[in-house]
């Protein structure tokens, strides 16, 4: 996270200026934050205080000028006392944080023609069954309604026709040892989990690789890493640990990405030890 000349965190992210949807988003919930502080009664400098930013990114944010954070978003909402009003717009800002050109991952997974990816905190999205996914979405606080319950299964499943398409993408995934152990949903659920990873990784486009849990050297420690890349020559890619966890484009980023996940594939097991793993595993469960 950057800091401001005065000391304070960076509030959030620079607008891309050819963005015109994330900018009349962020032009109508910096009027909406303005009009809750002045209500409140709290000049500019006073509310960054409170919030803990400097007055300067205070006016960005209102100005449409700065992608807040949802931390900014959460320390407002208490601040102004607005009950969850002002929280709620991170649905929002999560529409616009990142560059339109790769904000929506899933999309792009769509048009891809190879794809690398590192997790490890639970099984890629596009290897889950679908016992699997709804066991993982009911872990998360606070508890989602049955029928956002309904419309996240439906389009992370959607997202699976990636394994349908002809022709066929390239597909690479590592998974940390530690995902193919963990119980979500209990241990029918996790069986069936792992035999569907050995399924799918009989696919002539798939290679599923394990990453132990004994590594010493492990690049892969900043967390999750995706790089995608398409048929025209670009390539996208995201990972917790790099860029703010920001989507990127430019070759220069999706290099550093690149290169990170080919270390981690070098340290994980080869795909034919990672599939004899995971059977001893399904055996075990």
């Amino acid at each position: 996270m950057s800091v401001d000349s005065d000391g304070t965190e960076d509030a959030g992210w620079d607008v891309d200026p050819e963005d015109e949807q994330g900018l009349a988003v962020l032009a109508a919930l910096g009027r909406q934050l303005k009009a809750w502080r002045e209500e409140a009664g709290m000049r500019a400098a006073d509310f960054g205080t409170a919030v803990g930013y400097g007055e300067d990114l205070v006016r960005k944010v209102e100005g449409g000028k700065r992608i807040p954070r949802p931390e900014y978003l959460d320390r407002a909402d208490e601040v102004l006392r607005a009950g969850g009003k002002i929280a709620a717009m991170k649905a929002d800002m999560e529409q616009v944080r990142y560059p339109k050109d790769v904000r929506d991952l899933a999309k792009l997974e769509g048009r891809a023609v190879e794809m690398g990816t590192y997790n490890h905190h639970n099984i890629h999205g596009l290897l889950q069954t679908p016992e699997y996914t709804e066991a993982l979405f009911r872990t998360w606080r606070p508890a989602y309604t049955a029928s956002e319950m309904e419309r996240m299964l439906a389009a992370r499943m959607a997202r699976q026709s990636i394994f349908e398409r002809s022709p066929a993408p390239t597909l690479s995934f590592v998974q940390e040892a530690v995902t193919l152990i963990r119980p979500i949903g209990g241990i029918l659920v996790l069986r069936r989990q792992l035999e569907h990873l050995l399924e799918v990784a009989q696919l002539p486009n798939v290679e599923l690789q394990v990453m132990l849990s004994d590594v010493e050297d492990h690049a892969g420690m900043g967390g999750r890493i995706q790089v995608l890349k398409f048929a025209d020559g670009t390539a996208a890619g995201r990972s917790d640990g790099a860029f703010y966890g920001r989507p990127v484009s430019s070759p220069k980023q999706v290099r550093v990405l690149e290169l990170r996940y080919g270390i981690i594939r070098a340290q994980a097991l080869p795909p034919r030890s990672s599939l004899a793993y995971i059977e001893s595993l399904l055996g075990e469960t």
